[in-house]
């Protein structure tokens, strides 16, 4: 293995591109590093949002373009390319310094973008990864609180539980097996409130198990209802519930 500073390889590391030796060495290194520990997490988070880009695919008549193209370019004899070349030394040496200067301005610039590219990308990948975290630590407080309460029912060919923390104020449903709703369309979750019906998020529909944290505060809610809505969900139920669960107290 080369002698590296392990501390400069959380990015290779991130895009699996270290060999196995270096692989190995970093990964017991990792395990005692907090600060490589978070950059190697920034860096997946970043690269997992890259991946997310779509390719531009190039025109279909580009191909028959370039093909008729060909044919009709005029093909320059080998001693006027050595000509042209002596020619374009020539105005090199002179216009040298002008040119140096024009890339070194040029590539000044680009490595100035991409370094704030690159800042803002970290920046958004390290607000991503707190709020992912904040968000698993909610919810595992619910599901651990020492008040909490659960109510479970059939829906949807599996199983729904409804977890409720007083204390918390935040509930949690948990699915089991439930069928996954109609293409184009998903469960959304509801709070019964005052004989309203106040939006507390969407299922994943490419999952049949899983677990929410309901969005907004239980406040008072005396139940919960489960609807099939058009992606995206609605402001207002617009199906029958296929579920309905009172809070447990």
């Amino acid at each position: 293995m080369k002698t590296t500073d392990l501390h400069t390889l959380t990015g290779a590391y991130a895009l699996h591109a270290l060999d196995g030796e270096e692989d190995a060495a970093f990964e017991r290194h990792l395990a005692a590093c907090d600060a490589c520990d978070q950059e190697v997490a920034e860096f997946t988070a970043a690269a997992g949002r890259l991946a997310l880009a779509s390719t531009v695919r190039a025109r279909p008549a580009m191909r028959e373009h370039v093909l008729q193209r060909i044919t009709t370019v005029r093909q320059v004899p080998p001693g006027a390319v050595a000509l042209e070349r002596v020619r374009r030394g020539v105005r090199r040496g002179r216009g040298l310094t002008r040119w140096a200067l024009a890339a070194s301005v040029a590539a000044a610039a680009a490595l100035g973008g991409t370094a704030v590219w690159q800042y803002e990308r970290a920046q958004e990948a390290r607000l991503d990864a707190a709020q992912a975290q904040r968000h698993a630590e909610d919810l595992a407080g619910v599901l651990a609180a020492p008040d909490a309460r659960s109510r479970s029912t059939r829906v949807a060919g599996g199983a729904g539980t409804l977890v409720v923390s007083a204390g918390r104020d935040r509930a949690v449903f948990v699915a089991s097996g439930m069928a996954a709703p109609p293409r184009g369309e998903v469960y959304q979750l509801w709070f019964a409130d005052g004989g309203k019906m106040r939006s507390a998020g969407l299922l994943d529909p490419g999952r049949s198990s899983q677990a929410v944290l309901m969005q907004g505060a239980v406040d008072g809610a005396s139940g919960i209802g489960i609807t099939v809505e058009p992606a995206g969900g609605s402001k207002q139920p617009t199906s029958t519930p296929v579920a309905l669960l009172g809070v447990p107290t």
